[in-house]
């Protein structure tokens, strides 16, 4: 697969992934749900962490949230470089054709949270109570690489009380599927399953 071709899937995901989150957020106020089926609602929330909303400042506490989102952010843009760098490599080697496919996926997706973090604070405003704005006169909601990632993609697909006898988690109400996530979360999480679901077709070469 040429790099031409994976710079156009890259192309492809993102649109679709800022599109959808540019509409939810001139949409949808913060926790606004719309029933789709009963096992998947569009319902617009924010993350501000990594996966699931978990923060830099969890696990370091003299780490402040904000500085934790920083450090977050910058961190995400030199990844994204380094998987730039493996995607770029692995067409002048003519790898796998899934390999490059897994690694434009992944790529998509790290660059759609990306751009919401670092862009959407200044871009928008706040979602809190009120449908936000594009480039509000008032400003955005927070300043540059203190942007939140939009989520909007719910699965609750069962939602009820877990047998008694299941150890630890036994008569806790449990929801499945609990998180909510985006298109590129969807393109990163199917980026690495295509790496480790064929991991010997991927890495052939």
């Amino acid at each position: 697969m040429s790099l031409k071709k994976a710079v156009l899937l890259i192309i492809m995901i993102l649109l679709i992934d800022q599109i959808s989150k540019i509409y939810i957020k001139t949409h949808f106020t913060l926790q606004e749900s719309i029933r789709v089926f009963d096992w998947f609602k569009i319902y617009f929330v924010e993350n501000s962490g990594m996966a699931w909303g978990t923060k830099i400042s969890d696990f370091v506490s003299f780490i402040s949230d904000r500085t934790a989102k920083v450090l977050l952010t910058l961190f995400r843009i030199v990844a994204i470089f380094g998987i730039g760098y493996w995607l770029y490599d692995s067409t002048k080697k003519k790898s796998s054709k899934l390999l490059i496919i897994a690694i434009a996926l992944i790529f998509a997706g790290a660059l759609g949270n990306i751009i919401d973090s670092v862009f959407y604070g200044i871009l928008f405003s706040d979602s809190h109570g009120e449908i936000a704005t594009f480039l509000s006169k008032g400003g955005g909601y927070d300043t540059l690489l203190h942007g939140s990632v939009v989520d909007m993609l719910y699965f609750p697909i069962w939602k009820g009380y877990l047998p008694e006898w299941l150890p630890f988690v036994g008569g806790d109400y449990f929801t499945f599927f609990e998180p909510v996530f985006n298109v590129a979360d969807v393109a990163i999480s199917t980026g690495f399953l295509l790496l480790i679901v064929f991991n010997k077709r991927a890495f052939s070469k």
